[in-house]
């Protein structure tokens, strides 16, 4: 199964690679405010939904573009969660910071993922109890126990400006509480980021499933934390996220549990 969503992420990557030499040309439409979406979105949807339905025609869908499939509500075991180009907006200015996003859900677990980010050519893959990959080498989260030393990851979702107050709240208090904090623009690789060590933690609200499936899992078997603002373990449809290492996950919780819903 691991072997089918790396598959498809590369068939996917293929369209958004190609359409990323002259983005110009490429078709964007406004969902809502400030959200949008490219014809490549829906192209690389429809290869990696062709490609595992191909493999395994019974599993259910849920993909950010085309929703849920028929059969996603008869008490399917096998979801396959699915983000096309998290990172859009980066994707159609140029900026190369976007990824593929798929993970399996097998009766409400999270058991395998793929993060692909096809501008680096990084792959990064986890599956439950076997570790996260970054092109086939073990990844960990860092060491970094303290959040004065951390750098932070986040994120904000520009389409709902009334959460902006509050957002800017929680930028304050973790500006004043970590290293640095960064808001690169996509909320998987980011996660991917923190499983990998170049980020020591990550938080953001109001996140969808595709955005959080597959990197929520590498953070686990990188050795991270992944829960709401509470601590809790409820996040992939609840939308609030934090992860990081263990003891700067504890310290952000602390921190922010005040935002918590």
């Amino acid at each position: 199964m691991l072997n089918t969503a790396i598959k498809a992420a590369r068939r996917a990557a293929t369209i958004i690679n190609r359409a990323s030499f002259d983005v110009d040309r490429v078709q964007v439409s406004e969902k809502q405010y400030n959200d949008f979406v490219t014809e490549v979105d829906r192209a690389a949807e429809a290869a990696i939904i062709e490609v595992l339905t191909t493999a395994y025609p019974d599993h259910a869908i849920l993909a950010e573009e085309s929703g849920a499939s028929k059969n996603l509500h008869d008490e399917n075991e096998n979801v396959w969660i699915i983000d096309p180009l998290d990172g859009t907006t980066n994707f159609i200015h140029g900026f190369p910071q976007y990824c593929v996003s798929i993970a399996l859900q097998q009766k409400g677990v999270i058991t395998q993922a793929v993060i692909y980010d096809p501008s680096r050519n990084e792959m990064f893959t986890a599956s439950k109890g076997g570790g996260a990959f970054l092109n086939d080498k073990r990844i960990r989260v860092t060491k970094c126990d303290k959040i004065a030393d951390a750098l932070i990851g986040t994120g904000f979702s520009g389409r709902d400006m009334s959460g902006l107050d509050e957002y800017m709240e929680m930028y304050k208090i973790m500006t004043q509480k970590c290293q640095g904090l960064r808001r690169p623009g996509a909320a998987a690789l980011d996660l991917a980021y923190v499983a990998m060590g170049r980020l020591d933690g990550f938080f953001e609200k109001g996140l969808a499933p595709w955005d959080i499936a597959a990197g929520a899992l590498m953070v686990s078997e990188a050795g991270g934390i992944v829960g709401t603002f509470a601590g809790e373990s409820d996040y992939l449809y609840k939308g609030d996220v934090l992860a990081g290492t263990p003891k700067v996950f504890g310290q952000m919780v602390n921190a922010l549990q005040a935002f918590a819903k």
